[in-house]
């Protein structure tokens, strides 16, 4: 086996010290944010097709290249599945398949679907950049003030990255806006969702999954 991609490297080797004092900053104090008028523009075209369409949502926010997206349209072909990832670039390389796919800030889209009391069904984000220094803590998913907007578009709930720490610090965070669920390996005979996946997989990395249990 021929290692083509570094283990993540950081000056944090457990749960970042200020982890729940920032979650529950964010979690009580609502966020303002204006919208960029690209990422309105894309939104109002997602409000075009989900009119069309009417099936439940399921968003793979940080898309990427979309490989995944695709594979989650193949898993459940009775929703709509929208890929959101900010890099014209790398939605270029999105393979043939259902699903379709957004340019935009995930959290922008995050808050206009919220806006417009929309709730998804499952909410997927494989391989986020982890923002491995301790100081880029509120650059992460479950650090940044746009959290307490992925909990309340609701549904089942998936995170995956090579990172442990990340995956343990996301669940904590989950658990903390009352979310509970299970982190645990990702099986290495299981098929690769992204293409990060099958890199660090083929580099021997250790993949990790946080999921949430069900809600009522």
């Amino acid at each position: 086996m021929h290692a083509n991609s570094r283990q993540v490297t950081s000056n944090q080797s457990h749960l970042h010290p200020r982890l729940a004092d920032i979650v529950r900053k964010h979690l009580a104090n609502e966020l303002h944010k204006p919208v960029a008028e690209h990422n309105a523009r894309a939104y109002q075209t997602l409000c075009e097709t989900m009119a069309r369409d009417g099936r439940p949502l399921i968003l793979d926010s940080f898309c990427g290249t979309g490989h995944s997206t695709v594979q989650i349209a193949q898993r459940f072909p009775d929703h709509l599945v929208v890929g959101i990832d900010k890099s014209a670039d790398r939605l270029s390389r999105q393979p043939e398949g259902d699903g379709i796919l957004l340019q935009a800030e995930c959290e922008d889209i995050w808050a206009l679907l919220l806006q417009d009391g929309i709730s998804v069904d499952h909410h997927f984000l494989f391989y986020p950049n982890p923002w491995p220094k301790s100081k880029h803590l509120k650059r992460r998913v479950h650090g940044h003030p746009a959290f307490r907007w992925l909990l309340q578009l609701g549904g089942c709930i998936e995170l995956r990255s090579n990172w442990q720490v990340y995956v343990e610090e996301f669940a904590v965070a989950m658990h903390l806006g009352g979310r509970r669920g299970l982190v645990q390996r990702v099986p290495d005979d299981a098929p690769a969702v992204t293409l990060f996946e099958r890199k660090y997989r083929d580099s021997g990395h250790a993949l990790w999954r946080f999921a949430t249990h069900r809600q009522p």
